[in-house]
């Protein structure tokens, strides 16, 4: 015969240990119920598998609730009768126990979460605290390397370098870069001071770097301040601040280019420098105006001597195309063909040219000049103003950003009108320097005029 449930009630008795310890369930039943006197409601009940609780039956806006109070092993008969108490309390004020119990419930469940969302955010903010300088920096160049030419992206990894590497030349090891002094420092301890020690350090020895390396470096914590990560940590520049730009010092003029009776001297000992590639390389920095670094990685693929031009990569529109004059020409089209690079190099990792200072420096003194590599992008700017080139023809075989709203918005100068020019210049410069050149149909060649 199956069990169904029979709630005993037969009288209401003094719950005594001695009564719970010896209330069973009988056989038939699924569960019974010990009825307390006092206070009416509560209860004891068992279960078929003879486990017991208090219970506490009564009605809750007219409806028969029965609420569980616990175990009778875990509570003793005192603190149920208080307990059922409590609840009748409860009822009588408009409470439901059980929905009060749901809310206490929740409500420690809202508070173990938000103390974990604590827990988690101040781990966070620990973790975002002990990012140094030299961590967000690789993050920054590698986030913002889509937007930067091959150039610019290898300024800001140069900047950065621990330095102690041997170089592919030579004995000397490479130096730290100008803001690696700042690698290690946690982001959050960048501050102002922090950020004018290091200028006063560095503007001693490297003032000139120091101080393309400081608006690097606010271009940087800029980002920083508007990055989710660092936001938090990075509320102002501190790059931005007049005693740094103070310790750097503002730079001087750089007055410093050929002059037009300085061509025979300087092309005379440029042209006597052993290794053709650097020989080339330096000519054509000044026929062509371009920055130093524009030329290193020149490759063959943007030299087009049919049509007579040479694509160059640079810092201002990323690609600009200019002419390449019969001199410039032949002096490129003699270099060995190593590998992609027009300025090549058997010995640098790179495969192309990456430090010519020594050869240039070596001929400046054999010319008796005194002059620096990125004067040579000056001297072509003042040359041209010896043939009255006019300023915007200068300015955009040169790489520069057009100036005035005429050369903005109205200016379209085609390939072949920059050639006229540029092919004026260069044969204007070679008449200086006397040197004699006669394009050939056949080939180019140059004889020189002592010869």
């Amino acid at each position: 015969m199956a069990k169904v449930e029979v709630i005993v009630k037969a009288g209401k008795v003094k719950l005594t240990a001695g009564r719970i310890a010896g209330f069973e369930c009988p056989k038939d039943k699924l569960q019974a119920f010990l009825w307390a006197d006092d206070p009416l409601g509560l209860a004891v009940r068992v279960i078929a598998t003879g486990a017991k609780s208090y219970i506490y039956q009564t009605k809750i806006q007219g409806q028969s609730a029965r609420l569980t109070i616990g175990k009778t092993d875990k509570w003793s008969i005192a603190a149920a009768q208080a307990e059922a108490r409590r609840l009748q309390t409860l009822i009588d004020n408009g409470d439901d126990p059980r929905q009060v119990k749901a809310d206490k419930e929740a409500a420690k469940v809202a508070a173990l979460a938000a103390k974990e969302a604590e827990a988690a955010a101040l781990l966070a903010q620990q973790v975002r605290e002990s990012v140094t300088v030299g961590m967000a920096w690789n993050e920054y160049i590698e986030a913002r390397k889509p937007f930067w030419g091959e150039h610019h992206y290898g300024d800001h990894v140069e900047v950065m370098q621990p330095g102690g590497e041997k170089r592919t030349r030579g004995q000397k090891l490479t130096e730290p870069g100008v803001l690696a002094s700042l690698a290690d420092v946690r982001l959050i301890d960048l501050t102002p001071e922090r950020v004018t020690a290091w200028a006063k350090f560095e503007g001693e020895k490297r003032a000139g770097r120091a101080r393309i390396a400081n608006r690097l470096l606010k271009a940087f914590c800029s980002w920083c301040a508007e990055y989710p990560e660092y936001r938090e940590i990075m509320k102002s520049n501190p790059a931005k601040n007049k005693a740094a730009r103070e310790q750097l010092g503002k730079p001087e003029a750089n007055e410093v280019v050929l002059q037009r009776e300085q061509l025979p001297a300087w092309f005379a000992a440029v042209k006597q420098i052993g290794n053709p590639v650097l020989s080339a390389y330096l000519q054509t920095l000044l026929l062509s105006g371009a920055r130093p670094n524009e030329l290193t990685a020149l490759r063959w693929a943007d030299v087009d001597f049919q049509w007579k031009s040479m694509t160059i990569r640079d810092k201002v529109e990323g690609l600009r195309v200019i002419p390449l004059p019969p001199y410039m020409g032949q002096l490129l089209a003699a270099l060995p063909r190593r590998n992609e690079y027009v300025f090549s190099s058997p010995t640098a990792a790179s495969g192309h040219v990456t430090d010519p200072h020594d050869a240039f420096k070596k001929a400046c003194a054999i010319a008796g000049i005194e002059l620096t590599l990125y004067g040579l992008r000056g001297s072509f700017a003042s040359l041209c103003e010896w043939i009255e080139t006019p300023a915007g023809i200068a300015a955009q075989i040169q790489g520069h950003k057009p100036s005035g709203v005429r050369e903005k918005h109205y200016i379209r100068r085609p390939l072949d009108l920059l050639r006229m020019w540029h092919v004026k210049i260069e044969a204007w410069m070679l008449e200086q320097a006397g040197i004699e050149f006669v394009p050939m149909q056949a080939g180019l060649r140059v004889v020189n005029a002592e010869a």
